[in-house]
């Protein structure tokens, strides 16, 4: 027999390459579970962030996974961060958003988020990851997009910094001296 776990992963396997969302599953795997052991699924959505966390499912968005086989095979070694990267980024982002600059003691659920996601290749390294507010983490196209969109770039150029890409370097100073033409966002500083 299936465990819960298992049965979740099924829902997805038999659903592959469609972002489906949280409710979906829960009321499949709720129902299928009773049908066939006839107990009751306690947990559905632990054993969804389970899977997540074991990269069988890459996050959409908050509440919509996605099974992909190749993602699944080229996400294989890589985990999501380790409390150790999550207190380094943490502390290497002042312990504050890098979108709107809010800290836990104003209030704010500080989330670790990775700069390049998992799901385009993205690697759970500390150059990866930046701090982001729980607001800015989950509804990044509610807000601004040009001062999003400058702080990426921002946070992007420093991972190809870390990694010699002049080419990527260039193009990034390019695109961040045109937000300077334009005095948008000037508020968010950088240096070339």
């Amino acid at each position: 027999m299936a465990t819960q776990k298992e049965l979740i992963l099924e829902y997805y396997v038999d659903n592959p390459d469609r972002p489906i969302p949280h409710a979906e599953v829960v009321d499949w795997a709720t129902t299928e579970w009773n049908d066939r052991t006839g107990m009751v699924f306690r947990d559905p959505d632990r054993a969804i962030r389970t899977l997540y966390s074991e990269n069988k499912l890459i996050k959409i968005q908050n509440g919509l996974y996605q099974y992909n086989p190749d993602w699944e095979a080229e996400l294989a070694d890589d985990i999501p961060f380790t409390s150790a990267q999550r207190a380094e980024i943490l502390e290497a982002g002042g312990y504050r958003c890098s979108v709107c600059g809010v800290t836990a003691e104003e209030g704010a659920d500080l989330q670790v988020d990775h700069i390049k996601p998992r799901s385009r290749g993205g690697t759970s390294t500390v150059e990866n990851g930046q701090v982001l507010c729980s607001v800015h983490n989950y509804r990044k196209s509610a807000y601004s997009q040009t001062e999003t969109g400058k702080r990426m770039f921002i946070n992007l150029r420093n991972l190809a910094e870390a990694e010699n890409d002049s080419e990527l370097i260039a193009f990034i100073d390019h695109v961040l001296r045109v937000y300077d033409k334009h005095n948008i966002n000037s508020h968010i500083k950088w240096k070339s």
